[in-house]
């Protein structure tokens, strides 16, 4: 991959000159302009190679130029297509990215509040990346006691919501109908994120999964004495997650149709094992 990372970077200069520029002088915008279409093609390119792949030609593709201005054109377009890729996963990438070159300092964020707009994002996105182990916290039942999330043993869906939400509304009437197709033991915590007990007494009382599969579990956190609105991102809602049996996360910010593509997934894979 770094092979095509070299050609990149030779077309950008060729692309320098052929525009005029001379030697070191800042590139201009139509410099910029046709380097950000050849960055749009290289990462296309290694879109399904592994995140460490993608880490390492970010990494790579940074430190191979020496001009100051386009170091740090490449780092922002590369955290930002990170940041914002519709590719679940990628937030790692832009994680790394943040990590190693702007908060040391080593590039410049165009201006502060964009740095702690970086700041907040790896804050709340750092504890529930692919592959992690989801953070475990400790909340509120219902009737009393509590309950950690989430525990080992089975699959787990954790659903945070709200009931003022009006998307946390559409998804608790629709998501009753993916999870009947649960083949495999599942747990369901659906972690209430408001103060309304009424509200979240209603909401219990309508929310029915007919599945035997699938065990619900409510909880939540009324005096936030817990830090589980930063350990999993919920700067607002719905937010959902599901991990394996380890407590691995297989799918996080999810939205209803790329849950259902797991639970289609978990389904083949568990049939299959059963049957051997």
């Amino acid at each position: 991959m770094k092979r095509a990372a070299v050609i990149l970077l030779c077309l950008f200069l060729a692309l320098t000159h052929a525009a005029g520029t001379e030697p070191r002088a800042l590139p201009d915008s139509t410099s910029f302009a046709r380097l950000d279409t050849m960055l749009v093609r290289y990462t296309a390119a290694i879109e399904r190679e592994s995140f460490d792949v993608k880490k390492a030609e970010s990494d790579f593709l940074i430190s191979s130029v020496q001009d100051s201005a386009t170091t740090q054109h490449i780092a922002l377009w590369l955290y930002d297509h990170y940041k914002d890729s519709p590719l679940m996963g990628d937030e790692a990438v832009a994680i790394h990215i943040y990590d190693n070159w702007f908060k040391p300092g080593t590039i410049a964020m165009r201006s502060e509040f964009d740095r702690f707009d970086a700041e907040l994002f790896t804050t709340f996105n750092r504890s529930t990346l692919l592959g992690m182990k989801a953070p475990e916290v400790e909340l509120q039942k219902p009737c009393g006691g509590t309950v950690k999330i989430p525990r080992d043993g089975t699959y787990s869906i954790l659903y945070f919501f709200d009931t003022g939400c009006a998307k946390c509304k559409l998804e608790s009437q629709l998501m009753p109908t993916i999870l009947k197709q649960i083949t495999f033991p599942t747990t369901l915590y659906a972690v209430y994120c408001g103060q309304d007990k009424k509200a979240w007494r209603q909401f219990r009382r309508h929310f029915r999964v007919h599945n035997r599969n699938v065990r619900i579990v409510h909880a939540w956190d009324p005096d936030l004495e817990t830090d589980y609105l930063r350990l999993y991102g919920v700067i607002s809602t719905p937010r959902l997650y599901f991990t394996d049996k380890d407590g691995e996360i297989l799918g996080r910010r999810l939205e209803l149709e790329s849950l259902e593509e797991i639970i289609h997934y978990i389904c083949d894979y568990y049939g299959q094992a059963q049957k051997q």
